[in-house]
């Protein structure tokens, strides 16, 4: 790996764990830490991470319209500034109309990173026969989670929700210097040896990415439900008194690995058999806390949710670019949209259910069927990857 290709990497990495990490799940550990102050619904909670997941809708329509081109690494600069300033804002009020407004930037600057980063990122990998590498792009994420799951309840402890807010924005202001260093134009030199070095693959037709788009933004529907309340499901047990925020740690820390299994497994198996099993294993992950809230199965559904959602994420994207190479910013940007339309409608559904039923259990069931609808809508692009393993048998 050149240097460049690793600067990228790293950076991309850094700038997953401001937009993802911070901007979009830090909410659900200081979410119990809200609540317990100003004493909201459920449903409450729902409408503000789905404003969040609102403005990652726009956002991601926007960015899969944009033509950025060249322009990827300012528009990735001024969207990490704004992100983290949001981040920083929503400590210095407790209007809750602000927090929407917030929210929702925050949310528009997440996909706008995403995608930016993502392009950025893989475009680099993939022009140096590194492909394979971006599950350590993806881990960002779930380092992140289990850095915000560690230093939140001693952040909280020192200075109250506010302060939480505040200071996880200057340790985003940190780590976006460091991006500013890493992620640069790319050289003359390393593009005419990226054009050299490009190969093609084969993968489903460009008329099977609806398929992948419909499963992927059902998975945002589905996955989103543990995603906002897993911690605020623990925090209602009777088991962790107070130190609810460890299930999230659980959810980083298998998270971390996770994206880079995921690519191995794909590479190995094939992406849309890698990407229906994941889904599978993620229904079942979603759905334990429904039968039982006890200690192992909130760990176990974490764990499970951890090492699947960014590994998700990862083979679906990866296998999004494979299908559509050119201006992967632009189908990036489609197949963003539609999961981020899946994750505004589920927090909003799911607590508006459970706010009714003064219970998750029924939004953990529905949660599950969601997924494994998704999972299914990929069966039909299995018959490539039987084409594709039938092909190298005779080449062997």
């Amino acid at each position: 790996m050149n240097k460049q290709t690793f600067q990228y990497l790293i950076g991309g990495i850094l700038a997953l764990v401001i937009a993802m990490s911070i901007g979009r799940f830090a909410y659900t550990v200081i979410l119990p830490y809200m609540q317990d102050t100003f004493a909201f619904s459920r449903a409450t909670a729902g409408f503000l991470a789905t404003s969040n997941y609102l403005g990652y809708l726009v956002g991601a329509l926007i960015a899969g319209r944009l033509q950025i081109g060249d322009k990827r690494i300012p528009f990735l600069q001024i969207a990490l500034v704004i992100s983290i300033l949001t981040t920083a804002m929503m400590g210095f009020t407790d209007v809750i109309i602000a927090w929407y407004a917030l929210r929702f930037m925050s949310g528009v600057m997440s996909a706008f990173i995403f995608v930016a980063a993502a392009s950025l990122v893989l475009d680099q990998l993939a022009g140096n026969g590194k492909a394979h590498l971006s599950g350590l792009f993806y881990s960002g994420v779930g380092t992140g989670i289990a850095l915000s799951a560690v230093i939140v309840s001693p952040i909280h402890a020192m200075f109250d929700w506010n302060g939480t807010w505040i200071a996880l924005a200057l340790f985003c202001a940190v780590l976006f210097v460091f991006i500013v260093l890493l992620i640069k134009p790319v050289t003359q030199q390393t593009q005419e040896k990226s054009s050299q070095t490009v190969a093609p693959q084969r993968v489903p037709p460009t008329t099977w990415m609806k398929w992948l788009i419909l499963a992927y933004s059902l998975e945002g529907l589905g996955y989103i439900v543990t995603g906002t309340f897993i911690v605020s499901i623990a925090e209602e047990s009777t088991n962790f008194h107070g130190d609810a925020a460890i299930v999230w740690f659980v959810v980083g820390i298998a998270a971390i690995p996770s994206c880079i299994v995921w690519s191995k497994l794909a590479q190995r198996y094939g992406y849309v058999r890698t990407l229906f099993i994941s889904m599978l294993f993620q229904g079942l992950g979603i759905v334990l806390p429904a039968f039982a809230t006890n200690t192992m199965t909130l760990y176990a559904s974490a764990f499970i949710f951890g090492a699947t959602f960014m590994g998700i994420t990862t083979v679906a994207t990866t296998l999004a670019r494979q299908i559509v190479p050119v201006n992967s910013h632009q189908i990036l940007g489609y197949l963003t949209a539609g999961y981020a339309l899946g994750q505004m409608l589920g927090p909003s559904l799911a607590g508006t259910l459970a706010n009714y039923t003064n219970s998750y259990q029924n939004a953990l069931f529905g949660a599950t069927a969601v997924v494994v609808v998704g999972a299914l809508c990929l069966i039909s692009g299995l018959k490539y990857e039987k084409v594709k393993v039938g092909e190298l048998r005779s080449i062997t």
